[in-house]
């Protein structure tokens, strides 16, 4: 689905950039943790889990509003292969969005580990316990953080070369506010 207007809706827009400081976040609590032992590891690991699942939440509700209300057009000047990468790293980002807490869910139930977030709030296990399945649910979860990273500056790039380069409009469709050039009547 297609959204009729030039910009994302503001629950879009807001989505977005929440979303984007809590996955900011993530990746560098994520480094912080693979990297440090206790007694920091205790509070990254739980800050980790809660805003995971803060981030599936967000995540699904995202893509019901994307569903529900589509997004602008691309520039009908825009190459095809930029199109075409414009779309699949979209894909990718709501894979990664959705799977990436999904996994560290399922490993950390697989590992037997209790799933208790901030407020006390504990998640029920998705999967039984198996020390295979966590061995490879704890790698699947570790390279893909470096796929969603590289993903990540893939598209913060893709947003600077759009606002920088060819001031096409797709930057100004989910920026926060609109520029002078947005706000401006069509002549």
């Amino acid at each position: 689905m297609t959204s009729n207007g030039p910009r994302f809706n503001v629950a879009q827009r807001l989505l977005h950039w929440v979303m984007a400081a809590c996955i900011l976040a993530m990746l560098f609590i994520g480094v912080g943790m693979v990297s440090t032992i206790m007694p920091k590891y205790v509070p990254l690991l739980a800050t980790h889990k809660t805003l995971g699942i803060a981030i599936l939440v967000l995540a699904l509700i995202r893509l019901g509003v994307r569903v529900r209300y589509g997004a602008p057009p691309l520039p009908v000047d825009l190459p095809w292969p930029m199109k075409l990468g414009a779309h699949l790293s979209h894909y990718a980002l709501y894979a990664l969005m959705i799977g990436m807490p999904l996994i560290g869910w399922a490993m950390l139930s697989a590992g037997a580990y209790p799933i208790v977030l901030y407020g006390n709030i504990r998640l029920p296990a998705i999967l039984p316990q198996s020390d295979a399945l966590h061995a490879l649910l704890w790698n699947t979860h570790f390279y893909l953080a470096f796929a969603f990273f590289a993903l990540v500056l893939l598209h913060l790039a893709a947003a600077l070369f759009h606002a920088l380069v060819r001031r096409d409009g797709v930057f100004g469709s989910m920026a926060p506010v609109p520029s002078r050039n947005d706000a401006a009547p069509a002549e």
